[in-house]
């Protein structure tokens, strides 16, 4: 009970939460790095390897843009929490916090949409034909940034979100000075909408896909045509890494957005429980931005193409170094063979 106080009577708790500003800073140094390198790479195999451009391709292309926008975001996040300071500006502040919510909940309900792509391919792959196009995967994926952009637009633009930490100082706060009353009058409406839209309804629909995928593929006629008990594990591993990936990343802060939100908003009250909320919110939250890093492994699991994309650019690499033997003619028909097989398998056109 040391970390607070009442003081004058009224409820006054003092802030213990200056850790957050190593653990940002080095956080955010690491996920520019490698979010900056995986992503780069993956723009680079979707626009000069891949000749395909279907309909999961095409969520994640819009799924690595949303990501490169947040990353190059991030050397100013770093700066701000390494100086403490903002001297770039109220739009530049106001632009950040919007591109942060644009990712969050643009990657989450991009995962969304490849998860039920996958479900319509799999437990109803004849009836879904006319709906699995690259036409209507274009019109979701506009559908997700008018959706994203209307939540995470009034975060960052419709808020004061910089300001002097005192009448005497020149040094300006950003992404953390919004009072209790903003908290209570505006951002407890955007947490609502953003935690019913973006968060609850695409966990249900990621965790009732999956579900539902597993439980075809239980069944013994599943995937005979594509590799049999071979393909059906290669797809619970693929669901697996997705759940994974999603849950780690999106559901500890989301939960804890919630909590935040009624603390700040003094739904909550005490100062036990705001000294928990701020402690607990900088983690969850250097947790969700992790999502930078671990998409590409979605795409690698995800997409049977990329793999094979992946593997030609290795062994192209290999042979360049040591020379290797050619293949047999037999053995490369079984390899073109096994990779049609796959391809028909995920739904992926060979156009």
């Amino acid at each position: 009970m040391s970390n607070f106080t009442l003081q004058a009577g009224v409820s006054n708790c003092i802030r213990n939460d200056d850790f957050k500003y190593v653990l940002y800073s080095s956080v955010f140094s690491l996920v520019f790095v490698v979010g900056l390198l995986t992503n780069m790479a993956a723009i680079y195999i979707f626009a000069c390897t891949l000749k395909l451009r279907n309909e999961t391709i095409t969520y994640m292309m819009n799924l690595v843009a949303s990501d490169l926008l947040f990353v190059l975001t991030l050397p100013f996040r770093i700066f701000y929490f390494i100086n403490r300071d903002w001297p770039f500006g109220g739009m530049l502040c106001q632009l950040s916090v919007s591109l942060f919510y644009t990712n969050m909940y643009g990657s989450i309900l991009f995962l969304t949409c490849i998860s039920v792509d996958r479900f319509l391919a799999i437990v109803h792959p004849l009836r879904s034909r006319t709906l699995r196009t690259k036409r209507n995967a274009k019109l979701a994926c506009f559908g997700v940034w008018v959706l994203v952009l209307s939540g995470s637009l009034p975060a960052g633009f419709l808020l004061d979100t910089t300001s002097p930490k005192n009448s005497n100082s020149t040094t300006h706060y950003c992404f953390e000075n919004f009072s209790n009353k903003q908290w209570k009058a505006d951002l407890s409406k955007v947490v609502v909408f953003i935690e019913t839209v973006g968060f609850l309804i695409p966990l249900l629909l990621n965790v009732g896909c999956s579900f539902m995928v597993l439980r075809t593929l239980r069944q013994p006629q599943s995937l005979n045509r594509g590799g049999g008990n071979h393909n059906k594990a290669k797809v619970q591993r693929m669901i697996g890494v997705h759940l994974l990936i999603f849950c780690f990343c999106f559901v500890p802060y989301n939960l804890n957005l919630v909590f935040y939100a009624l603390v700040r908003g003094k739904i909550l009250k005490g100062c036990y429980l705001e000294a928990v909320a701020r402690t607990i919110n900088p983690v969850t939250l250097c947790i969700a931005v992790t999502n930078c890093c671990f998409d590409p492994i979605v795409y690698y699991f995800t997409s049977e193409t990329i793999q094979n994309s992946i593997k030609r650019k290795s062994l192209a690499h290999a042979k360049a170094i040591v020379p290797l033997q050619s293949e047999s003619s037999s053995s490369a028909l079984q390899r073109n063979l096994r990779t049609l097989k796959a391809k028909v398998f995920y739904g992926e056109s060979t156009v």
